[in-house]
């Protein structure tokens, strides 16, 4: 174990020596590896920004029903039992007093509506029916707009089911493009580790003559690739780094515009962890299948 433990030493420090001793091709081959891994990087950061963004929004459809201005107090019990039946969730009565409140406050509009003098907006019910489809939500809006006493009815949250579905598109074709970007990565580590140990090509041979196994010679640049990987890895976290500061008094002052307190958020500590963990192993993986395949034609070319 420990002289296992040495020679693992050896080969990781032989990797710094390596990758220290060209630190132009070294710095040229992590910022190529950070712009790859950037893209999908910044992709599923902007996905799960708009994923918190519609968080707020209500997940199952709901049926805004007013109630006319003029409506008796008859036509109201009547809509109210008919709230009570079986395709009806959920129904929550809004007060036309309650709803300007809340729209004062969500809209900053108090100094308007402070003037009004009587209230323009009427009587809801906010309304949540068993059913999630589209032809089964028209039909239940259709019943209540023909009761009496309700002046309109509105469909809500159409389109954030249309975002929350835009938005499981999205991460497939993320995870599609971070794939790609892998076989990219690969791709990258494998060449420059191809060309080291082509350069290496005399040593190589010696140390075979001496008795060296492919492992032992392996080793040092399965280090170089993954110390490459993590590289990359730490390139792409500041190359959205400087993105995000970029775009974060833009999208701030772009959300200030309608009222809302979003703003941008950094990667969280797991994502971070997760990346360079997978860029480190993408290296690995990159350097043993370049190392394997010119180790092959070494042997072949004595």
């Amino acid at each position: 174990m420990i002289g296992w433990l040495r020679h693992q030493k050896h080969a990781f420090a032989a990797a710094l020596r390596r990758l220290g001793a060209h630190p132009v091709a070294t710095l040229l081959t992590a910022l190529a590896m950070g712009v790859a891994i950037s893209l999908p990087g910044g992709l599923y950061l902007g996905l799960g920004h708009l994923d918190r963004l519609a968080g707020d929004l209500p997940a199952q459809p709901e049926i805004s029903v007013f109630l006319d201005a003029g409506a008796s107090t008859a036509e109201k019990q009547r809509l109210a039992a008919r709230l009570q039946q079986a395709d009806i969730a959920e129904a929550r009565y809004v007060p036309k007093d309650d709803a300007l409140a809340t729209l004062s406050a969500a809209q900053d509009l108090a100094d308007i509506t402070a003037g009004l003098m009587q209230n323009p907006l009427p009587d809801a019910w906010v309304v949540r029916p068993q059913t999630t489809s589209r032809e089964e939500l028209a039909r239940v809006a259709a019943d209540l707009g023909k009761l009496p006493g309700v002046a309109e009815t509105h469909l809500d949250s159409q389109w954030a089911a249309r975002l929350q579905a835009a938005l499981a598109i999205g991460r497939t074709g993320v995870w599609l493009l971070a794939g790609l970007f892998a076989i990219a990565l690969v791709a990258i580590s494998g060449n420059a580790i191809r060309a080291q140990v082509l350069a290496r090509r005399d040593e190589i041979l010696v140390s075979r003559l001496i008795g060296a196994t492919d492992r032992y010679i392996r080793r040092p640049f399965l280090y170089v690739g993954a110390l490459q990987g993590m590289l990359g890895g730490l390139a792409a976290g500041g190359v959205l780094a400087v993105a995000g500061t970029l775009l974060r008094a833009p999208v701030e002052h772009l959300a200030d515009l309608y009222g809302s307190a979003f703003h941008l958020l950094p990667p969280a500590a797991t994502e971070i962890v997760v990346v360079l963990g997978l860029t480190t192993l993408f290296g690995w993986l990159g350097a043993w299948l370049s190392v394997t395949r010119a180790l092959h034609q070494v042997e072949a070319a004595r």
